[in-house]
């Protein structure tokens, strides 16, 4: 074992041994939502682009490693210029942050810890809509007391928005990815076809969230645009079924739309409704 690993697992031993010598009174100490935070660690992807839109310089000290991803990440230039997390409690202890910003499907653990630890750590739920963006966006504004900041934010997105409402019935479109899954009028990625004058196949089979879409039916349905997501290095079993023949066959247009702009509710989704048109 190399001596870094040791030495990573000897500090998370300790942080444990800490917090639950130090659990009760820490896990009662008032939040300290109060003061404006001066050192802010997000750990999720969608937090991290809209932490990376609104702190002040100098206020966001770390953002998750997934944001230097350029497959992933709409702000990946940006978040080079921040300490890259994993999401560890130690990592994250160690950069004595004062308010910890995590998305709802984190490590609960982690969570847990950080807060026995005495951290301020605020979960986020993921937005799955325009009005959800609009309501992190102020959310996430004042956790870091940057209120203007946010205000000017949702104007350009509103007014993004408003320019990109549909003005024409462009016809019915399918959402496909891998191991044929599909999205509803419920998700995010329902949210932008709707918004780029899209009526999704989806309705057809009385499907609002993600789920499966046996194949077969697509292709009954014959939808005017198939939307599937970018293509990942490697030999994917479940992205193999996006290359069957009968895909192309299916729709006469196809749009292979970059993942980045529909993976979070961010401002970013105004690029991937435009890319739609």
């Amino acid at each position: 074992m190399r001596s870094s690993e040791r030495l990573r697992r000897r500090l998370a031993a300790v942080l444990l041994g800490a917090a639950m010598l130090a659990g009760p009174a820490l896990a009662e100490a008032p939040p300290q939502g109060a003061a404006t935070p001066r050192r802010v660690v997000s750990m999720n992807l969608c937090t991290d682009q809209i932490a990376m839109l609104l702190a002040a310089p100098g206020q966001l000290v770390s953002v998750s490693d997934l944001a230097r991803n350029p497959r992933m990440s709409a702000m990946a230039d940006e978040a080079r210029g921040f300490a890259a997390n994993h999401g560890r409690a130690e990592e994250i202890y160690l950069l004595r942050p004062d308010l910890v910003i995590a998305g709802a499907f984190a490590s609960g653990p982690t969570v847990a810890l950080l807060r026995r630890l005495g951290l301020r750590v605020e979960v986020l739920e993921p937005a799955e809509s325009i009005a959800a963006i609009r309501a992190e966006i102020v959310h996430v504004g004042a956790l870091l007391g940057r209120h203007e900041a946010a205000a000017d934010l949702l104007a350009r997105f509103d007014r993004g928005v408003a320019r990109s409402a549909r003005r024409e019935d462009r016809g019915r479109a399918a959402l496909y990815y891998a191991n044929g899954f599909t999205s509803g009028r419920d998700t995010l990625a329902g949210e932008i076809l709707a918004q780029a004058g899209y009526r999704n196949i989806a309705a057809d089979y009385g499907i609002a969230t993600t789920t499966h879409l046996p194949m077969e039916l697509l292709v009954m349905a014959q939808p005017d645009r198939l939307i599937t997501g970018a293509r990942w290095p490697g030999q994917s079993r479940g992205e193999a079924l996006l290359e069957h023949p009968a895909l192309a066959r299916a729709a006469p247009r196809l749009a292979e739309v970059t993942d980045r702009d529909w993976v979070c509710g961010t401002p970013f989704i105004l690029r991937a409704i435009e890319a739609l048109r």
